[in-house]
């Protein structure tokens, strides 16, 4: 093991343990609260030949977890099982009056949520007036009193004490636990069960989870069997999406966006179907339809942030905007405008007479405290901290911007930029540092993610022998660098801002870098790619 690869597992508190975790050590799936009633009820399913209805949510997170609980359900012997998935923009986040209607005209004796349900309690309540059960997986945060289920697995409860680890899972992996308890309890065949690790990885990576403990060996696995997996729609959007390596960026940056351009442009049961889809031509069309739906879902994005641009965003703490824009794009314009900017951000379109919309955030200001202090100013909200959405009516957006920036400001916060900066691991001044041996070695920290972010190296006062601008319009960036030994490194960065494509030769600069295999002509060196870069 090289030097630097010690001191990188050193800085980050990792064990050798930690590359190469084993399956076998997963966490006891009866940890989770009500696990022994999940599975009970089960049971009962299976033995009454019930029909069972599960309810998922739109995201990549919901999805996945639908599907890998429809799995786990029919390999335990479950005769009937279908999936309803809530829309978007009319619907929303959670359990609909829907699932009630559905589950009583059909004849539905126990409805299962994954990534959702704890705070429902009404519908919840309304199915058990009508003779429906229900068992809730999910991951969110729950309420002061939980709702009149069967169970409620999630690791977020206050009433009972879970370990550390199951505290991150996403909504896919409550899913997964359950389908391990299955096989606990003989009802799954031992060993089946991995076969959905593709599934767990994909909603872990994409939910933005924290990738160590559980999650880290729930997802290790999983990329190993999302390289052999066996659902032909999930071949074909890696196809579609020019998947060639498979890894935690493959999935956030590839394969997610296009999963969940179903649900923010059309609907989930698009991506549910690729991931369900058992016929290989019948894959190829329906990732094709997402390939398609991405597209537009790019379209609509860039339009947005084209016009915001144009006009100029407003003076002010908290970025507020709004236009005639697609509803499903405005959390990823608010996180882009708060990348940019470097400012909490909303953006808001109005749908039905109302501006509805989401807001992004970091740091020390909370959304969800914000949205709290400025409630007289909204129709409704709720969130996290770093993210929520927002109801506005379209005559108090003024008064709405003005209090949220007030609020804000009278937080006395400083500095908040820090936290968006890109921070180095270790600074690293001989080149000699970045060989082969290492690139292979950090292989071993794949996936990379939230907890587990890829490796970025410092290079302190590098000179630079040449600068020069590639592509069509010139909008990337290459330098040759040396260290202070003279040794020389290639650095690129794609679509580099204006202030990057001014270096020159013969300035000194300090540079962060992830490191990258390049392969020419069958010779394989080590390169950089620049994420940060600042004249000295």
């Amino acid at each position: 093991m090289s030097k630097i690869f010690d001191q990188l597992l050193e800085k980050r508190g990792f064990s050798r343990e930690f590359l190469k975790p084993r399956y076998e050590d997963s966490v006891d799936p009866f940890l989770l609260p009500d696990m022994a009633q999940a599975v009970e009820r089960v049971r009962v399913a299976i033995n009454r030949g019930e029909k069972v209805l599960i309810y998922g949510d739109y995201d990549v997170d919901g999805v996945t977890a639908s599907t890998v609980l429809y799995d786990a359900l029919t390999l335990a012997g479950v005769k009937e099982v279908e999936i309803m998935l809530p829309n978007r923009f009319l619907d929303g986040y959670g359990m609909s009056k829907k699932v009630v209607q559905k589950a009583v005209s059909t004849g539905v004796r126990l409805v299962m949520t994954v990534d959702c349900g704890s705070r429902n309690d009404e519908i919840i309540a309304e199915l058990l007036e009508n003779g429906v059960e229900t068992v809730v997986t999910d991951h969110h945060e729950c309420g002061e009193t939980l709702p009149k289920a069967v169970a409620v697995v999630n690791p977020k409860r206050k009433d009972v004490e879970v370990p550390a680890e199951l505290k991150e899972l996403a909504g896919v992996g409550v899913a997964f636990k359950l389908a391990q308890a299955l096989v606990k309890e003989g009802l799954i065949p031992e060993g089946q069960e991995k076969w959905l690790l593709d599934l767990v990885a994909l909603g872990t990576v994409c939910d933005s989870m924290k990738l160590v403990g559980e999650n880290r060996r729930l997802c290790k696995y999983g990329l190993m069997v999302l390289e052999k997996t066996r659902r032909p729609g999930l071949k074909e959007l890696m196809r579609s999406a020019g998947v060639k390596t498979l890894n935690g960026e493959a999935i956030g940056y590839q394969m997610g966006p296009r999963l969940n351009a179903a649900g923010r442009m059309d609907s989930a049961e698009r991506a549910l179907k690729v991931l369900m889809e058992k016929r290989k031509v019948a894959a190829v069309s329906l990732a094709a339809e997402l390939e398609g739906l991405n597209d537009e879902r790019r379209k609509a994005q860039a339009k947005a942030i084209d016009e915001i641009k144009e006009r100029g965003v407003a003076e002010g703490s908290v970025i507020v905007e709004s236009g005639d824009w697609h509803e499903g794009v405005l959390g990823i314009i608010a996180g882009r405008l708060t990348e940019e900017y470097k400012r909490p951000a909303f953006v808001l379109s109005e749908v039905n007479g109302v501006l509805k919309g989401s807001g992004r955030s970091f740091g020390e200001f909370s959304l969800a405290e914000a949205l709290d202090a400025c409630r007289e100013y909204i129709i409704g909200g709720g969130g996290h901290a770093g993210a929520c959405g927002v109801k506005v009516e379209p005559g108090r957006l003024e008064d709405f911007r003005r209090a949220m920036n007030a609020y804000y400001d009278g937080l006395g916060l400083s500095n908040q930029e820090r936290f968006l900066g890109v921070r180095e691991d270790l600074a690293v001044e001989d080149f000699e540092a970045f060989s082969l041996e290492l690139i292979e070695e950090l292989k071993e920290l794949e996936p990379y993610g939230e907890g587990n972010q890829e490796p970025v190296f410092l290079l302190p006062e590098v000179r630079v022998m040449e600068a020069a601008r590639l592509g069509a319009n010139e909008q990337h960036l290459r330098l040759m660098v040396w260290d202070k030994a003279g040794k020389s490194m290639k650095l690129i960065e794609f679509y580099a801002p204006e202030g990057h494509l001014e270096v020159r030769g013969g300035d000194t600069v300090n540079v962060w870098i992830t490191l990258a295999e390049n392969e020419f002509r069958g010779v394989r060196s080590v390169e950089g790619r620049i994420l940060r870069l600042e004249r000295v």
